[in-house]
């Protein structure tokens, strides 16, 4: 085993929760979900989480390749993910497939249908995933109730907001190191969030997944991350990923340095 596998295997596991209990369990609850922090506002006291608890309906684990939603489906429900990762996408007038998000645990998906009251895009597993179905009607009762939920509610639409403008922010930059070595260092903050490494990543998407949602081929993605690596700010085996120069790598996106050796 090399120095990187090594390392990511020490260090990309997720803590396990005082009853050790399984991600994908269907009797787990929010006030024992170790990714509550995460989706629910710290404010919410044992009575609140309860009642928001009462609501929230969880089914088997998703398969890789299952829809939770597709596009047209009618809205009625936002997702979280307790565990596993998955991405949205469109599809073009064309039947291209285009990727708008990868989600991973702690993270609520599904805010865009509230508008036309119907899923304007597809929700997928990217692999096997165990999902919260929150239903909007109920969670829009139980808000008007509990001013600490409604808050939270508002600051996950603006969050919505604000990834579709990175998005847009993401597919401006000059070069596809630039792109590339920005959906790393995003992944890296959001295994920060979710106390995992900041630097040992294990991507679940697909090259393929990678290069359609920043605008790239899948050669020219392989290609980046090869010089990334022949450059030293970090390595690769295949999904998993161990950023060596953080520093570095934000040079790149911000166009400050060249990825070269």
């Amino acid at each position: 085993m090399d120095v990187a596998a090594r390392i990511f295997n020490m260090t990309a596991k997720e803590p396990l929760d005082a009853a050790s209990r399984c991600a994908h369990d269907v009797q787990i609850s929010c006030a024992s979900c170790r990714m509550a922090r995460l989706c629910l506002p710290l404010a919410l006291e044992s009575g609140d989480i309860e009642r928001l608890d009462s609501i929230v309906q969880r089914g088997r684990p998703l398969q890789p390749g299952e829809h939770v939603y597709r596009a047209g489906d009618r809205f009625s429900s936002i997702y979280a993910v307790r565990s596993g990762a998955l991405k949205a996408y469109r599809m073009s007038s064309d039947g291209t497939e285009q990727v708008t998000g990868f989600y991973f645990p702690g993270e609520v998906f599904g805010m865009e249908g509230i508008g036309q009251n119907c899923h304007a895009g597809a929700a997928v597993a990217l692999e096997t995933s165990a999902i919260c179905e929150i239903p909007f009607e109920r969670l829009e009762e139980l808000s008007a109730r509990i001013p600490s939920l409604q808050r939270h509610c508002f600051s996950l639409m603006g969050q919505e907001i604000v990834q579709d403008q990175q998005l847009i922010t993401l597919l401006g930059k000059n070069s596809a190191e630039q792109r590339v070595g920005a959906l790393l260092l995003g992944i890296s903050s959001r295994n920060a969030r979710r106390k995992l490494s900041a630097t040992a990543l294990r991507l679940p998407m697909s090259r393929i997944d990678i290069g359609n949602y920043l605008g790239l081929t899948i050669e020219t993605v392989s290609r980046v991350l090869n010089r990334f690596q022949k450059a030293g700010v970090l390595t690769v085996d295949q999904r998993e990923i161990v950023i060596l120069q953080p520093d570095r790598l934000h040079d790149v996106v911000d166009g400050v340095a060249s990825s070269a050796p």
